[in-house]
């Protein structure tokens, strides 16, 4: 897990956009932080992005540094008419993408409408809110985007980021990297922010895995999951006493470990002999 060690230079981004606490919104008022962001997407095998929750544009118009399609997204009408009016118009920013703002709920928008069947990276700082929402909603159009990256509470970075036998392991995790490399990228302080969360915050990045087919269904995939973590101090024989299995799968060693115990692969393999068993 790398460590942010770079100075935090303070820009506070005074305008007319309020953050509004029903929408979770904290803006980050650091521009260089911003600029690392933005340079968390590498542009291999697309050019189109989508940004989640732009407020000021600070993230913004660093993305439009790069030959790149952005699409801003946000429910926030302040927001939307900022980007719209006074930030498109600013003849100083240095602009070589195209750029569009668009009023929309990330998690009930068409999403696949976007880019047509393009593929698309989607980044931002997230709302704290919805962020592991989010997560899973990229995760039903995977096959369109093969990049993913951003800013979450770092709790929720380093659960989507954790590795087996760690106390943070769980649902997240597994269904994520089950498709995705994940890396932890830096945390960011909330002194940067306006108004500050009381949490630290992370910035992750997820990669499409040049092979992300499962070879088992993902809908029996993600329950196996799920039902095992719900329960997760007990072992796999006890938690996954729903699945109706046969005497002699229950005998399968894998049943004796607990979930936290089981990498992606181990899950997969549990989820197909689930799906071959017969009682």
């Amino acid at each position: 897990m790398a460590n942010h060690r770079k100075s935090f230079k303070k820009n506070r981004q005074d305008g007319p956009v309020r953050a509004k606490k029903h929408l979770g919104q904290h803006f980050l008022k650091d521009e260089s932080i911003a600029q690392e962001i933005a340079e968390t997407l590498s542009f291999e095998g697309y050019k189109n992005v989508l940004e989640i929750g732009p407020g000021t544009g600070v993230l913004t118009k660093y993305i439009l540094k790069e030959e790149v399609n952005l699409i801003a997204m946000d429910l926030d009408r302040e927001s939307i008419a900022y980007l719209n009016t006074g930030f498109s118009l600013d003849n100083t920013l240095d602009k070589k993408g195209k750029f569009s703002v668009l009023e929309a709920d990330f998690l009930k928008f068409d999403l696949l409408s976007l880019f047509k069947k393009e593929q698309f990276a989607i980044t931002g700082n997230f709302p704290y809110n919805i962020s592991t929402q989010i997560v899973f909603k990229t995760l039903e159009i995977k096959e369109q985007v093969p990049e993913f990256t951003g800013m979450f509470q770092k709790e929720v970075a380093e659960r989507i980021c954790s590795a087996e036998g760690s106390k943070a392991y769980g649902i997240l995790s597994v269904y994520a990297q089950a498709f995705y490399d994940a890396e932890y990228l830096f945390t960011v302080p909330p002194e940067v922010f306006d108004p500050p969360p009381k949490v630290e915050s992370g910035v992750l990045r997820l990669k499409r895995k040049n092979d992300f087919k499962l070879r088992v269904d993902e809908k029996l995939f993600l329950r196996v999951i799920k039902t095992a973590f719900n329960q997760r101090r007990k072992t796999l024989r006890n938690s996954l006493k729903s699945f109706a299995l046969s005497d002699n799968l229950r005998e399968d060693a894998i049943f004796a470990l607990r979930p936290e115990q089981l990498a992606v692969a181990d899950f997969v393999g549990l989820t197909e002999k689930i799906a071959n068993d017969t009682v």
